[in-house]
């Protein structure tokens, strides 16, 4: 095939996609099968591995993921993306009507009222219709060029007007767009069953979702998370115009093929109202969440206007509907029991439909939450559900008993071993101290497994409750005695799935000694102290004969911490425990592979506030693995204080102490100058 015939197939491939995946992600009207358009895809894929020299950033092949990331770099926006101020009432909906009309002196006003998507704000900069950057709000002046992740999602046009669209509006040479990356529950809720199979810690919401998504650094894995966006705005255009109000405006990004954000015209504040009051009976049978709604001024010229405060715009306000809570009746209290033998009540409830969908179970947190509710069986009950996973039960309506109900007097004994239970003075948990239980097994090997301790892949929640059920897995170490054919027999495993457990099971032998430490489940040791234990100890054995005194003496180890560990290695069953450990390969003194890197070597580093680039652990390690060490509290001897957004008291005790304080992006920079 001739040279030219490749390019001019290439760039049909590449509109044929792009306008299936308009059809399909946007429209959501597929006009082919799947398997015809993955037929497609490869054929794309092929052809650009075969002539490199038409390689194109905004192919569509580019949606299932490049190479992985070193790191964000930090884009700072040339329009301030802020934020929009809350209201909750009607009164301060008619107030921010109010102080509108004073400020532009009339006293007709139109608003467009639109949809609050709680995802993560984003800002798409396209410069000859051709997507450019990506970045997110970060603290509003600068935040993280994602535009790799970005791209492979496919409802993000990476050229405007859209490929296969009919009408061809003129584009400005430069058009800088605003909107809303979310993960729809559908997927949300895909995502966290996965994560549950693999022990792994869930996502709380769609928006943690969306936002630890946005957050990897690996695009092929972003691309798997079928994350959307709905755009609703504009921050510059050049080199051409745009419509002069809000709804003109959402009607050409969608004539340029974006998904633009559902929308209300009202044409004064009581017709906004009267919707308020309307959608918050539809809001949560959307497919995506919905934490309020935004009302904005229609006419651009008059939010030119009424412009902005420092934080927020003038010629808008967000109103959020406040925590929905539900009348159902407590049917029972169940007690589960958790890896640290902790007893835990749960609502088993009437099931009632709250926020969209059905609740039949609830948190009651712990036995004196019990008794500050005097929460009884069969009393009616206010459950809440505010965006978490697990709903709580916030009020009992005592007034509704039609007769007397008996107490409820929290168990003397474990539900599942049967063993007395205990309760120390100093706190709020009720504990079972058998550490043959079944119930903490379980728990103790979904943790030991998980992706933040020994991370065996593989080894789930329907894996981890048959193996302990049929009496395979006793301890700890018998994860260690496992065979192919024992996991091949159990019931929806295979021959290669027991094969890849095995295969991660041998791998985590080898596992850095603070990832064995933190598998261990020390009671109030997690991930951060389990560090900062390994940075102290050169080997397992070293941490199991520091006695109290010893333990005290480190940096962020408190007494009640350095009692949890000291009692935790004199019981005979984490002697045991450890033992087989041992004798099963497991290596108790691997160290993490460091370098000594400038600006990072023998300094203490604490960070305050959320990040943007980086969960605060994934910081943390970047910054041992450099040679530095972390702490979560600011002393004479910390060196740097890293502040994030919001960052809390250790500022100020920072600037007390002389601490040399850097933001984000100069963290950034001095990751890039290590690595």
């Amino acid at each position: 095939m001739a040279h030219t015939e490749i390019r001019k197939e290439i760039q049909s491939l590449r509109k044929q996609l792009e306008h299936h995946n308009f059809k399909y992600y946007v429209e959501n009207r597929p006009e082919i099968s799947d398997y015809d358009f993955d037929r497609l895809m490869k054929r794309l894929t092929d052809l650009e591995k075969a002539h490199p020299e038409f390689e194109d950033a905004n192919s569509p092949s580019r949606r299932v993921g490049g190479e992985p990331l070193k790191h964000f770099n930090t884009v700072a926006h040339s329009i301030p993306m802020m934020s929009i101020d809350n209201t909750y009432s009607e009164a301060e909906v008619r107030e921010f009507d109010e102080r509108v009309k004073k400020n532009l002196g009339h006293s007709k006003i139109s608003y467009v009222i639109e949809e609050k998507i709680d995802g993560v704000s984003i800002t798409l900069l396209y410069e000859k219709g051709r997507l450019t950057v990506a970045a997110t709000r970060g603290n509003g002046a600068q935040g993280d060029d994602v535009t790799e992740n970005v791209r492979t999602i496919s409802a993000v046009p990476l050229e405007i007007p859209r490929a296969g669209l009919g009408s061809k509006p003129a584009v400005p040479g430069m058009l800088e767009v605003r909107g809303e990356i979310y993960m729809p529950k559908k997927s949300f809720e895909k995502l966290n069953e996965e994560k549950e199979k693999k022990a792994e810690e869930l996502f709380a919401n769609p928006r943690n979702a969306c936002a630890g998504s946005l957050k990897l650094l690996a695009p092929k894995l972003v691309a798997k998370r079928d994350l959307s966006i709905f755009v609703h705005g504009h921050a510059r255009v050049e080199k051409g115009t745009i419509p002069e109000n809000e709804q003109d405006f959402l009607r050409y990004l969608k004539e340029l093929g974006f998904k633009t954000i559902q929308t209300h015209f009202a044409s004064d504040i009581d017709e906004a109202i009267r919707f308020i009051e309307k959608f918050k009976t539809k809001k949560d049978a959307l497919p995506y969440e919905v934490d309020g709604l935004v009302i904005k001024v229609n006419s651009f010229k008059a939010q030119a206007a009424l412009g902005a405060t420092s934080k927020s715009p003038r010629w808008a306000i967000a109103y959020k509907y406040p925590a929905e809570r539900a009348e159902t009746v407590l049917a029972d209290i169940k007690i589960q029991v958790g890896r640290t033998g902790v007893l835990t009540p749960v609502a088993i409830l009437k099931p009632v439909r709250l926020a969209g969908t059905t609740v039949s179970r609830a948190s009651l947190h712990n036995q004196d939450e019990i008794g500050r509710l005097d929460a009884r069986i069969g009393d009616f009950v206010l459950v809440e559900k505010s965006g978490m996973i697990i709903p709580k039960v916030v009020e009992v309506l005592a007034e509704k008993r039609k007769k007397p109900l008996k107490k409820f007097h929290f168990p003397g004994h474990c539900p599942v071993c049967g063993s007395t239970v205990v309760r120390e003075e100093e706190f709020v948990a009720v504990r079972c101290v058998n550490l043959a239980c079944p119930a903490q097994l379980k728990g103790k090997i979904r943790h030991f497994v998980s992706r933040d301790a020994m991370d065996i892949e593989g080894m789930g929640i329907m894996l981890i409750e048959q193996l302990v059920d049929k009496g395979i897995v006793k301890t700890l170490p018998d994860i260690y005695s496992l065979s192919e054919h024992t996991i091949s027999e159990l019931e929806r495993m295979g021959a290669k799935s027991a094969f890849n457990v095995i295969t991660a099971v041998q791998a985590s032998k080898s596992r850095p000694l603070y990832r064995l430490i933190h598998a261990l489940g020390i009671p109030d040791v997690g991930e951060h102290g389990a560090q900062v234990l390994a940075e102290r100890y050169n080997s397992l054995e070293e941490l199991m004969d520091a006695g109290y005194d010893d333990l005290i003496q480190i940096h962020e180890v408190g007494e009640i911490v350095a009692k949890s560990i000291v009692e935790f290695f004199r019981q005979k069953g984490t002697q045991e425990a450890l033992a087989g450990l041992k004798k099963a390969g497991v290596r108790f003194n691997i160290k993490e592979k460091r370098k000594a890197a400038a600006g990072f070597s023998g300094k203490h580093f604490v960070i305050t506030g959320t990040l943007d680039s980086y969960s605060r652990a994934e910081a943390e390690k970047k910054i041992r693995l450099l040679g530095g060490s972390t702490s979560s509290s600011v002393s004479g001897n910390t060196d740097c204080l890293i502040i994030g957004k919001e960052p809390g008291s250790k500022l100020a005790k920072a600037k007390k102490l002389g601490v040399n304080i850097i933001e984000e992006k100069e963290f950034l920079a001095l990751l890039k100058g290590a690595e």
